[in-house]
């Protein structure tokens, strides 16, 4: 098999291009599918430092390690959710990627803060497990971020992910998820962090590939709180129809934006006037989720 490009031994069949890539046109192209992302997305510029959240997993590594190669000041930041060996190996995988390239990097764990990890805190706070971790991560991304002074942050959320959360949002009607839903979460105004995810462009396949030809070491075990999710399921199908019709998830997720902007009512500004008396974060009353979800676990356990 020849790289498409240069004529070389490629590494990498891409059927959804209709190509194949050796290992540094791969990496090329690569880096230029998430340049492009920033630049279209209007996500960030180099004049301010990139708050990364990393989980220790493939797709957060690659992207703090492309940004790096992009020429972007980056900071990770990474929360430790409490799992057992679990947090523990991610924590490592962390620690070992930053420590090799002398990156700064910012740790938040659960376990210290509340005496309790995120499993028992969905438990006594009768929460879904992923339902309560989102909240959490929400709220310490944002907090973490608008006390350091990062004014984005940067997830590893890649095309198989958000294609997958479009498929659930479609199967339910949720149009007010359906509207919200974009690479880009805007900044509300200087209330929260800009959210983005600069490998919307990529799916799972590629970033994996990545890792593999970068020899970045990850955590390969997913989330034991994941068990079961809807999401794996429709991860399964848009897999399915990829096989069968390479492209597919590039075509619904981003022919999805694209109608998006025309077809879609601009969602409504957040009209946030309130702060949370608890934690000091905009929220739409006197107490935030997060802080509520808090004080339930804290006050079973």
């Amino acid at each position: 098999m020849k790289c498409r490009r240069c004529k070389g031994s490629a590494v990498i069949k891409m059927p959804r291009h209709n190509t194949a890539f050796c290992d540094p046109c791969f990496q090329e192209y690569l880096l230029k599918q998430v340049a492009k992302a920033i630049s279209s997305g209007k996500m960030f510029s180099k004049d301010a430092p990139v708050l990364v959240a990393v989980s220790g997993g493939k797709d957060s590594l690659a992207l703090w390690d492309i940004l790096i190669k992009l020429g972007y000041e980056t900071v990770g930041l990474h929360l430790n959710l409490g799992i057992g060996t679990y947090s523990e190996t991610s924590q490592k995988m962390v620690e070992k990627f930053a420590n090799a390239r002398g990156l700064e990097l910012i740790f938040h764990s659960y376990q210290e803060s509340y005496g309790l990890g995120v499993v028992q805190i969905a438990k006594e706070s009768a929460r879904p497990a992923c339902s309560a971790c989102g909240t959490m991560k929400r709220h310490h991304f944002n907090r973490i971020a608008m006390e350091k002074g990062f004014p984005v942050v940067a997830t590893g959320h890649n095309l198989d992910d958000e294609a997958a959360r479009l498929l659930g949002n479609l199967l339910k009607w949720q149009v007010s998820y359906l509207e919200k839903q974009s690479p880009v979460l805007s900044d509300d105004d200087g209330l929260w962090a800009k959210k983005v995810k600069p490998l919307y462009r990529l799916p799972e396949r590629e970033i994996a590939a990545y890792t593999i030809l970068n020899r970045i070491d990850y955590i390969v075990e997913e989330c034991p709180m994941s068990k079961g999710a809807k999401t794996f399921t429709y991860k399964e199908t848009l897999n399915q129809l990829e096989e069968a019709s390479p492209g597919a998830k590039h075509q619904f997720y981003l022919g999805f934006l694209k109608q998006k902007e025309t077809s879609f009512p601009t969602p409504p500004p957040a009209n946030i006037e309130n702060t949370c008396l608890s934690c000091g974060q905009p929220s739409m009353g006197d107490q935030c989720g997060y802080c509520r979800l808090i004080e339930r676990a804290t006050a079973v356990s």
